[in-house]
């Protein structure tokens, strides 16, 4: 009997976890090569994950809803018997590790101090190294994960004690050179209080959220967590843009069956921004600086629930009018009819939001790690504004946007990010409104 490992695959680089939505196979049954083991989802997209070998289902390791973190073995099949190394879906077929006489999980490796047997996701090692638990500390934290794991929630509560509790707890009375190390340590790892449960008074409607809305929460808190965030502001006269879309659109449409939206319009200046200034299209692993050669434009869509997802452009930059046209109705309209991929939401490397959209004029928002910058579209509005001409300045009806950009302080500084800002508006600004489509 040959047993393979199913392990959960990496559904890209800012995800380490995800969460069971559904088994389509249970133990004894018969599953064929490629064909759907299990949904699961993450706070960008819900996948199928299928199995990477034929066989039959021996055990699942966890249940539904249980959070996973990457990498780590969810189910295990029976492949008949044929000599085959432990198999991984593709997306982390290198990252597999064949099976010994203990599980082995190769995304969460124990650190070298610890010689206990409890296993820690990713996600908690990295929260644990950033807010300096030592793994003596962390073996104390009650786990409500699976087999008792130590889950995010877990550690970040226990953040969050050790931060509100005092250092020391001891009585007034108590001399001062009594030792107080050990109660230190009580204080930090003593279990929280039952919180009483909030009393809501008045007519009330109390709606729980739904899955990805819980997931866009935690991805938000994260954000704002990890980058210091500024925001920049300008604002820019898109009356070209306007007139010529306006004149353009109908044989556009005509011509290439897609409808032409603002959206690739803007994108271009952005594209064009992003090559003067490369360190806007990057991210952070330690103290590492990693600049994107490609640009990969995350667009921020709607969903018939109202929540938000940002399906990914990929190579932007190697695209004209057209096919950045294709692709934004394209993925707008997937992202519609729940038909969005994994792989349509992974890969960006800079993301754009249109507030204008829901009528804001401006917004600050929040990046979508790992990326540094993403910049908010406002709404276009016509407003009176003074133009230079070469008979003097004179007020005129024009078409003005706001543009802001949050961008990640401990890499984008202030110059940096308000020039790029600032020549995304000129670009838009120079719009030849007598260009060919």
């Amino acid at each position: 009997m040959a047993i393979v490992d199913l392990v959960m695959p990496k559904m890209g680089e800012s995800i380490m976890e995800a969460t069971v939505l559904k088994w389509h196979k249970q133990p004894g049954d018969q599953v064929k090569l490629d064909e759907t083991l299990l949904d699961i989802a993450t706070d960008k997209v819900d996948s199928e994950v299928p199995s990477s070998v034929a066989g039959v289902v021996t055990e699942l390791l966890y249940k539904v809803n249980d959070v996973v973190p990457v990498g780590a073995v969810i189910a295990r099949i029976d492949a008949g018997g044929a000599a085959q190394a432990v198999a991984a879906p593709a997306a982390v077929q290198q990252a597999a590790k064949p099976q010994t006489a203990a599980p082995q999980y190769q995304a969460a490796p124990v650190v070298a101090e610890h010689s206990g047997a409890r296993f820690y996701s990713p996600l908690v090692l990295n929260i644990a190294g950033k807010e300096g638990i030592s793994m003596a500390d962390l073996e104390k934290i009650p786990g409500t994960g699976n087999e008792g794991r130590v889950t995010k929630k877990d550690i970040l509560t226990y953040v969050a004690e050790r931060i509100t509790q005092p250092a020391v707890q001891q009585p007034v009375q108590q001399p001062v050179a009594a030792p107080v190390q050990p109660v230190a340590a009580a204080a930090v790892n003593q279990p929280a209080a039952p919180q009483p449960q909030v009393q809501f008074t008045g007519n009330v409607e109390i709606i729980e959220m739904d899955r990805m809305r819980k997931l866009i929460a935690d991805h938000m808190v994260r954000s704002k967590a990890t980058s210091p965030h500024v925001t920049s502001f300008t604002e820019a006269d898109v009356t070209n843009i306007v007139k010529w879309r306006d004149r353009i659109k109908g044989p556009f449409e005509k011509k290439y069956g897609e409808k032409l939206t603002y959206t690739p319009i803007f994108f271009e200046a952005i594209i064009n921004c992003i090559r003067k200034f490369p360190l806007i299209n990057c991210s952070l692993d330690g103290n590492n600086i990693i600049i994107k050669k490609d640009i990969n434009i995350g667009m921020a869509t709607a969903l018939p629930t109202g929540n938000l997802i940002v399906p990914v452009i990929k190579n932007a930059d190697t695209k004209n009018l057209i096919g950045l046209s294709k692709d934004v109705n394209a993925l707008a309209n997937a992202a519609r009819n729940n038909k969005l991929k994994a792989d349509d939401t992974q890969g960006g490397t800079f993301t754009v939001t249109n507030v204008g959209t829901f009528g804001s004029l401006m917004g600050t928002p929040i990046i979508n790690q790992p990326q540094v910058a993403i910049l908010a579209l406002g709404v276009i509005k016509k407003r009176p504004m003074v133009l230079e001409t070469a008979d003097g300045d004179v007020i005129g009806i024009r078409h003005m946007m706001y543009l802001s950009l949050s961008y990640d302080h401990r890499i984008v500084d202030g110059s940096l990010g308000a020039s790029f800002l600032t020549s995304v508006a000129n670009e838009l600004e120079q719009f030849d409104p007598n260009r060919q489509f």
